[in-house]
């Protein structure tokens, strides 16, 4: 199986020189090897993500080690790059499996490393000593030195002081263990007070994960797109299928599952999420592709956001979502989309 190697596929793909251009642009219809050069830059990091990332919440909770190995495999086999977990995930198995599956297929190197902290129960919140205590705990169950972009989850804790925070990352920046800095659930004053503190010489963060997506359009839509456009901030926006209900698959109450899943799917069949659904079956008709590669294309399309965020529970869904980044939305689609969320 081909994982981190070179291609031999002959499928025209764009030169690394053009990288930098937006990942809406017309490029081919992803397939085994494909995306390995489909690569865009994720901000001003210095880092290249292929325009997905996979996001692992899922791997220890619903998805077992076998499975969520096979995941992995088959992102990377389509040419994925960029692994996004976080220590909170289920406790912390989710980076359990991925370093497990990074010591076995050897390929740390070529994978660009996500993790976001902070809402670990053992050490919950951004105050300095949590903070040390939750990027080790992560590099060791990771097995690496260093996290390439590490997010700091500021939904628990608003109230710690933030130059405090910069401070401590700036020393583990130093010491290698960080490569770029991002952030989750920050709010657009608290970005500004960031950057004032970048200007003074703290770390700046590059890049912010704000859960968007077509039918999640607040509070991005607002202040916090403004300030991300004006600080080049690249978004790489989370449950960029909500919970499932963007793939298609759910479409009845009936077809939802029990437990928090079930009514996290339920509260959107209402008028609201078949007008979304029906817009998207268009789209994709038209397209010949799956309805969850148009929701991650629409998103694609959309100013600052550089790669979303999307967990899956099964390796036949990576292809539809892969998809999702080699096809290109006409301003008709979008617009079409884009209504049919308002």
């Amino acid at each position: 199986m081909r994982l981190f190697g070179v291609s031999t596929a002959t499928t025209e793909v764009r030169a690394p020189q053009e990288a930098a251009e937006h990942p809406s642009a017309p490029i081919p219809v992803v397939g085994p090897g494909v995306g390995e050069h489909i690569r865009v830059a994720l901000g001003e990091t210095g880092f290249e993500t292929f325009p997905l990332m996979l996001g692992a919440a899922e791997f220890g909770w619903n998805v077992d080690l076998e499975t969520s190995h096979a995941i992995l495999d088959r992102y990377v086999e389509f040419g994925g790059n960029a692994i996004h977990t976080a220590d909170g995930f289920s406790g912390g198995r989710s980076e359990h499996i991925i370093g497990q599956w990074l010591r076995s297929r050897g390929g740390r190197d070529q994978a660009l490393l996500s993790v976001r902290i902070g809402a670990h129960a053992d050490n919950p919140g951004l105050g300095s000593v949590n903070l040390v205590r939750a990027v080790e705990g992560s590099l060791t169950r990771l097995g690496v030195e260093r996290i390439d972009v590490l997010y700091l989850d500021a939904t628990l804790d608003s109230t710690t002081n933030l130059e405090d925070t910069l401070a401590t990352v700036e020393w583990m920046t130093d010491a290698g263990k960080i490569g770029a800095l991002g952030a989750f659930g920050l709010a657009p004053e608290r970005l500004v007070e960031a950057r004032i503190l970048a200007a003074a010489g703290y770390p700046r963060i590059q890049v912010i994960d704000e859960p968007y997506n077509l039918i999640r359009r607040r509070p991005f839509e607002g202040d916090l797109r403004l300030v991300a456009g004006a600080q080049n901030l690249a978004v790489t926006p989370s449950h960029a299928l909500e919970h499932g209900f963007l793939s298609g698959r759910h479409r009845s109450k009936a077809m939802t599952s029990q437990g928090v899943r079930g009514d996290q799917l339920r509260e959107h069949l209402n008028r609201r999420g078949t007008k979304i659904l029906r817009a998207l079956d268009q789209v994709a008709e038209e397209l010949a592709v799956p309805v969850a590669a148009v929701s991650v294309a629409w998103l694609l399309a959309q100013r600052t956001v550089a790669a979303p965020i999307v967990n899956t529970f099964a390796t036949d869904h990576v292809e539809e979502l892969m998809q999702g980044a080699g096809i290109s939305l006409s301003r008709a689609q979008i617009s079409e989309l884009t209504r049919a969320g308002n």
